[in-house]
């Protein structure tokens, strides 16, 4: 299979002991392209995705500033975050948006950090990665006043239900699954993969969190993709060659449209 893992933080400390192993992994089992997500510990450094990214032709990179962090961001950072745009390895903005679950940053400042990411990526004519938890409606009132400016977007790590989905799709997005999609009470989250069409998938891990099943409680890793692509082959009743071809597809002509890529 030839998957791309969408979302991983392989920056992430609880890989500092075998982050080169990790990724042997994955490209050993199909996983052909990566994308480290560009968060870090947010401003003043945005390049974490862009350092994992500029050595590796496996992998890519977003840039962006975390909902967490957004009562750290400057003027200087969002110029930052314009000029890494740019990079050659940048295929996203992202992961930006709302948090309402742990409310790191006050809610305001998060809409007020949002916004403005979604002014750079139109201005860039970069896809947006959305992150948005427990501030669904806020998310998409802020999509709705400027998705038409943008070049696509990703619901990351999608655990919504399908009227959720619905609403998403219809603004254009695509939805990314990860292991959520495996876990016992997630109906929900699959029945919103059941009725997204295929044009619209994408897969992720957003490692180290989330393992999907049977890993479940280890650390998450991009070669753990596989068994999510399996899940939602066996959900939409196709086989995971088909997924894999889809979602890999789907990635390049959403992110890659401006590079010389190939399936």
């Amino acid at each position: 299979m030839n998957l791309v893992d969408s979302h991983c933080h392989l920056d992430d400390p609880k890989f500092d002991g075998d982050r080169e192993e990790t990724i042997e992994r994955a490209l050993a089992v199909g996983v052909t392209r990566m994308v480290a997500v560009g968060t870090g510990n947010g401003p003043p450094d945005l390049e974490a995705g862009i350092r994992l990214a500029e050595p590796r032709p496996c992998m890519y990179a977003t840039v962006g500033i975390h909902p967490h962090d957004a009562s750290k961001a400057t003027p200087d950072a969002f110029a930052r975050l314009r000029d890494l745009a740019a990079h050659p390895k940048a295929i996203a903005i992202g992961e930006i948006g709302l948090d309402y679950h742990y409310d790191f940053s006050p809610r305001e400042t998060q809409r007020a950090v949002f916004a403005r990411q979604l002014e750079i990526a139109a201005e860039r004519g970069k896809p947006v990665v959305i992150h948005t938890r427990e501030a669904w409606q806020d998310t998409m009132a802020l999509l709705r006043s400027v998705f038409c400016s943008l070049l696509g977007g990703i619901m990351h790590c999608f655990t919504g239900d399908e009227a959720q989905a619905r609403e998403a799709l219809d603004l254009g997005f695509h939805l990314s699954f990860g292991g959520v999609l495996t876990f016992p009470k997630a109906e929900a989250v699959r029945r919103a993969a059941r009725v997204t069409p295929e044009d619209r998938l994408l897969l992720e891990t957003d490692c180290p969190y989330l393992a999907p099943a049977p890993h479940r409680g280890k650390r998450n890793e991009p070669a753990f993709v596989t068994e999510v692509a399996r899940r939602l082959a066996s959900e939409r009743g196709c086989s995971p060659e088909e997924i894999a071809e889809a979602t890999t597809r789907n990635f390049v002509r959403l992110c890659l449209r401006d590079k010389a890529a190939t399936l």
